[in-house]
């Protein structure tokens, strides 16, 4: 193997050359393809800490939205309870009153039955009386008629 030092300075030559052009035409633009690639995945990366902190922020907030909606869904809740409960005592009250009222009325129409009844009774009684009386006073009464006769009397008087 032998070494040239004419082989080494033309091999060294060459490289200097070859580094040159290659640095002329081509390291400026491989440069710049790797810088705005480097740009680029920079970038992204911040797009995306911006975006998962967004999303954070809206998964608070939505959370809070949901748990303001349970807490006005409860209260609407209780507002129509609360509602259903009064309307549900006012008929209550209502129906009572009505009751109490239809009571009143029965024991009046039984008072007005009653005298009513009363009323004919004493009639029956004045007209049983009368007839009594008339009958008495047709003939004279033993011990034994007088004694039908009240029998009589109470009978009638009875139906």
């Amino acid at each position: 193997m032998d070494i040239s030092v004419v082989t080494i300075c033309w091999t060294i030559a060459n490289f200097i050359i070859l580094m040159a052009i290659l640095r002329y035409f081509f390291f400026d633009k491989v440069n710049k393809v790797i810088d705005d690639r480097n740009e680029e995945v920079v970038s992204t990366i911040k797009n995306a800490d911006t975006q998962k902190e967004q999303a954070k922020l809206l998964k608070i907030e939505s959370e809070k939205n949901l748990e303001d909606s349970k807490i006005q869904g409860k209260n609407i809740v209780e507002d129509y309870k609360q509602k259903a409960e009064k309307v549900s005592e006012q008929i209550k009250s209502e129906a009572s009153s009505e009751a109490e009222l239809i009571i009143v009325r029965a024991k009046s129409d039984i008072e007005r039955e009653k005298e009513k009844a009363e009323e004919e009774l004493k009639n029956k009684v004045v007209d049983l009386a009368v007839i009594l009386s008339s009958k008495a006073l047709e003939k004279a009464i033993d011990e034994a008629e007088h004694r039908r006769l009240i029998e009589e009397f109470i009978a009638k008087v009875g139906n």
